[in-house]
């Protein structure tokens, strides 16, 4: 009789084999799990109502956009030189005006009244001055006159004396006689000396007179033009040529010396009158470039006049076209500016969005590469312009960002689309 042979149990059948591997497969991949998994905080939110913009390289430039008005090159003040009440309007405002056209008619009684009692007074002088010049020539006259008269006596009175002297030296008449015709000769010389010094007196003080009238009369014929000037301006007249844009007053109306009645403006060019934020008064300087699109094309500005008043929080400067004004533009249009407020230089760019609002721009949404979700990333930004934000850190060109408002997004770190 055989001996029947015991049968040993196996542990390492296939099927404990296959259970003991299952197990290990679920240890491990817990933990994997346990490890390496993502616990970040995760939010779901629909693509289609977002922006993601792509982080590029370019040329960056520091630009503030501002409105300009387009003006008149130059623009003439029309102020009244002289006052008076409007008595007559030749030109409608709104009308082409050339040099020399008569705009107003102003009246001023007082200003006739004084130019009537300037005008009598001027030929009050003339005529006196017309009789002190005549009355020195009669003196003249009478001078002569005179002295012919004092000649002829003195020649007789030399006559008798020397005769005289001949005599008594000849003891012929007594010494009295001889005395008496020596004292009538030396009075006569002596009389026609005291003349001629009188004679030359007058003529000095006539002469000085004569010159003091006609400097006051140069003076009054001065004062008289420029009196005839101040009635001349009652006519207001265009100083230049170009359009009556204004004219304030009406038929009637009293005007005082110096009142602004209207403007003209001068077509032959064009400017931008631009409003600018008061922050940005300390970096605004004379020759400052911006640009502006019109028909099409891209036109080059530079500030040529800067308004340092600060009115509302903002100031106003000029900017003059760099190659004339394009054509077509027309006065009192508006346009956006972009204004540099430094030089293009190399950079990567972030477009501007809502985020900056939510962030400050410490940090982002960025798109990872299955394009399935966006992860929070911290950044650096520096300059920014109204189309794009300047990257310092954080980004690389081709990153994909989310620009639009994190508002809904909470403290969740990773975006699920």
């Amino acid at each position: 009789m055989g001996m029947d042979r015991k049968i040993e149990k196996k542990k390492w059948t296939t099927r404990n084999i296959l259970l003991i591997s299952i197990g290990s497969m679920f240890g491990l991949f817990a933990l994997y799990s346990l490890i390496f998994s993502d616990n970040s905080s995760k939010l779901n939110v629909e693509k289609d109502k977002i922006t993601v913009s792509t982080v590029a390289k370019g040329s960056f430039t520091e630009y503030i956009s501002v409105t300009g008005v387009v003006q008149p090159l130059k623009t003439i003040y029309l102020d009244a030189i002289e006052g008076g009440y409007v008595s007559r309007k030749y030109i409608e405002g709104g009308n082409m005006v050339k040099r020399g056209d008569t705009i107003l008619k102003l009246e001023n009684n007082r200003l006739m009244m004084d130019f009537v009692n300037r005008e009598t007074e001027m030929y009050r002088l003339i005529n006196e001055l017309q009789n002190t010049r005549l009355s020195l020539r009669q003196d003249r006259f009478n001078l002569r006159k005179t002295l012919a008269d004092l000649d002829y006596k003195i020649d007789q009175a030399k006559d008798t004396y020397t005769r005289n002297q001949a005599l008594y030296k000849d003891k012929v008449i007594a010494e009295q006689e001889f005395l008496k015709s020596k004292r009538e000769y030396d009075q006569l010389v002596e009389q026609r000396k005291i003349e001629v010094e009188s004679q030359k007196f007058q003529e000095v003080n006539s002469n000085m007179q004569i010159k003091q009238l006609e400097g006051t009369l140069t003076r009054t014929e001065r004062n008289m033009r420029m009196m005839q000037e101040n009635l001349s301006n009652l006519f207001v007249k265009a100083p230049v040529s170009g359009l009556l844009s204004s004219i304030d007053v009406e038929i009637g109306a009293s005007i005082n010396t110096g009142d602004n009645i209207g403007q003209i403006d001068d077509l032959a060019g064009f400017k931008m009158r631009v409003g600018i934020d008061e922050h940005y008064l300390n970096r605004i300087y004379l020759g400052l470039k911006g640009e502006f699109d019109f028909n099409g094309k891209t036109h080059e500005l530079s500030i040529s006049k800067i308004y340092p008043e600060v009115k509302d929080g903002r100031f106003e400067v000029d900017m003059i076209f760099a190659k004339g004004a394009p054509e077509g533009i027309k006065r009192g249009q508006s346009s956006p500016i972009r204004l540099e407020l430094g030089k293009s230089a190399e950079a990567v760019l972030l477009a501007v969005g809502g985020f900056f609002t939510d962030t400050g721009g410490n940090w982002v949404f960025v798109v990872d590469g299955s394009g399935n979700r966006a992860v929070k990333r911290t950044i650096t930004l520096g300059r920014k312009n109204p189309e794009y934000f300047e990257v310092l850190e954080g980004l690389q060109p081709g990153d994909k960002v989310i620009t639009s408002s994190y508002e809904n997004f909470g403290d969740n770190e990773v975006l699920v689309f």
